[in-house]
């Protein structure tokens, strides 16, 4: 829900009492949003124009009225606690409808939110994508923000998967649920060290794809990336080698050795020269990464998710 149209609710001249649905009160779902999805009392007070003091005192009334502390401390930050999550999607799916019942507007006004979404990914979506999302928004919605969430291991199995974030972007293939629509497409080059046996010319022979010694990626339990698939195809024993967690140790773990990774071309080509390390074309037929853009259907109504989501993909599309 923008700003106005919470501010409508809570401003529009209604009292508590005639607020009140089966004695709840509506100014507290309002509240109860701001709070889920901000995960902080101060930000979410600024996104609805109430000072700390009052939206202390909503998280209290929620909280007794849910008997269920809903933020809970870990370390420095707050997290939501198994209730809270479950209930982020109902109140997603609620606030929309109301809206509609008091006719108030709806429309999500970029240029003046100060929302703030989460945006998961792995370390390679982040690099090749961060730095042109953050000049759009800076043109389009300066006070929009946006957080960084890396892949969680347990995506897939975790128990509110993509609820955790407003988005996610990641390979298609891996087994995520929720809507989707294609984000971008890249390929699979190989980084060496240029003292490399193996290079003849510049190049990788393909009759040395038995005789390498790899490094690879490994982005969670059990997830096989479109490279494990096709070498399990090949006959290759690319499990032998050496592991890194994600895409973008692979430069750096290859330089000085006799190493090959198969890699992401955009983030290879953005952290090769930092590491010292040659792009080479693989000696294998192209494999393709296509990464999606994913979401809970819970926020499909959403007009300022709508408008997340478009911008998003128009980025990532000019990439």
């Amino acid at each position: 829900m923008g700003a106005r149209s919470a501010q409508g609710l809570l401003t529009r001249g209604t009292t508590m009492r005639e607020m009140g649905v089966g004695g709840a009160d509506l100014n507290l779902l309002v509240a109860l949003q701001a709070l889920l999805e901000e995960v902080n009392v101060t930000r979410a007070g600024d996104r609805l124009g109430m000072s700390q003091p009052a939206m202390s005192a909503a998280l209290s009334r929620l909280r007794r009225r849910y008997n269920d502390e809903l933020l809970v401390k870990v370390g420095r930050d707050l997290e939501l606690t198994p209730l809270a999550r479950a209930l982020l999607p109902q109140v997603q799916q609620t606030m929309p409808l109301l809206e509609q019942a008091l006719g108030l507007d709806k429309r999500f006004r970029p240029h003046e939110s100060t929302r703030a979404f989460t945006i998961g990914c792995s370390d390679y979506a982040m690099v090749v994508l961060a730095p042109a999302l953050r000049r759009r928004l800076q043109q389009d919605a300066p006070d929009v923000r946006i957080h960084f969430r890396s892949m969680p291991p347990d995506l897939i199995t975790h128990p509110f998967g993509i609820l955790d974030v407003d988005v996610f972007i990641g390979p298609r293939g891996l087994g995520f649920e929720g809507r989707s629509v294609d984000a971008f497409r890249d390929r699979f080059v190989c980084v060496v060290d240029p003292a490399n046996p193996r290079l003849v010319e510049g190049r990788l022979g393909e009759e040395s794809m038995r005789e390498l010694t790899w490094a690879r990626a490994v982005l969670g339990p059990d997830h096989l990336n479109p490279v494990d698939r096709r070498m399990a195809e090949l006959g290759i024993d690319y499990r032998s080698g050496v592991i890194a967690r994600g895409w973008l140790p692979l430069p750096f773990v290859v330089k000085g050795t006799n190493l090959v990774a198969l890699m992401p071309e955009r983030l290879a080509v953005l952290t090769a020269p930092l590491a010292g390390v040659l792009v080479v074309e693989p000696p294998i037929e192209d494999i393709e990464l296509p990464e999606a853009l994913w979401w809970h259907p819970s926020r499909d109504h959403d007009p300022g998710h709508r408008w997340l989501r478009a911008v998003v993909t128009q980025v990532a599309e000019s990439l």
